[in-house]
């Protein structure tokens, strides 16, 4: 791994997500899909149904937020207890709040937790992407358009990038941090469940395509990956000399 690969992986995510919104998004791959969700007229699963609300949306949109005021409590209880000292929890064997972080490494995932879900919320008022539900071809009322014509259009649909999944895929700032650095591979594959759990269920009566969710997570991993350079350019270059 060298300083240049590491320093532009973002970039390269980022070609990524605009390869996969060319191919995927209006494609008949997402057709397909949702069509597996979609039989004799009606969605395998009813929007508001429960438990299943509960535990697929309500429940993961409940513990990202008490885990964001929980890294901003220790924040604060930090600053308080150390003006001039390091963190307590730089130190391992003297941590109560949270294992082995540092300050900055808590403020890298409060940033990306809270960048991650704006930004696609804010694509979403942008695209203007009509929902499976809303189309036609399922029921709806609405054309099947792509990205431009539904941007012309100006319909009044905010369904693209995928905003719910978006919550779950913020935790790939887990992934960048250098305290987990070696577990990164492991988290990745957990939060990528996660994350496609949630936008999975979405899918299920029709609130999403495929590709709403597959763009969803590549943005979110580029986000997180762009963010760990400004915050922790110095230990990339640690560890790139280390490797060397």
């Amino acid at each position: 791994m060298t300083t240049q690969t590491t320093t532009w992986l973002w970039l390269k995510l980022l070609c990524l997500t605009l390869i996969a919104t060319l191919v995927f998004e209006h494609s008949q791959i997402d057709i397909l899909i949702s069509e597996i969700f979609y039989t004799n007229g009606h969605w395998l699963l009813q929007k508001e149904a429960q438990p299943y609300k509960f535990i697929f949306y309500d429940l993961p949109k409940a513990l990202l937020i008490l885990f964001g005021i929980y890294l901003i409590t220790v924040l604060i209880l930090n600053y308080k207890s150390s003006a001039k000292t390091n963190p307590v929890f730089n130190n391992a064997s003297d941590n109560t709040f949270i294992i082995s972080l540092s300050a900055r490494e808590i403020s890298y995932l409060l940033v990306v937790l809270i960048a991650v879900p704006s930004t696609i919320a804010l694509l979403k008022s942008f695209t203007h992407v009509s929902c499976p539900n809303h189309l036609l071809v399922f029921g709806g009322d609405l054309p099947y358009l792509n990205l431009w014509q539904n941007r012309i259009e100006q319909t009044s649909a905010k369904c693209f990038p995928a905003a719910h999944a978006s919550a779950g895929f913020s935790l790939y700032g887990l992934a960048f941090l250098p305290t987990f650095y070696k577990y990164r591979y492991r988290v990745f594959e957990v939060v990528t469940v996660v994350g496609w759990t949630m936008g999975l269920y979405k899918m299920l009566f029709g609130d999403h395509f495929f590709s709403h969710t597959l763009v969803s997570m590549l943005l979110s991993l580029t986000i997180a990956c762009a963010l760990s350079q400004v915050f922790f350019h110095k230990n990339i270059r640690q560890k790139t000399i280390i490797i060397q």
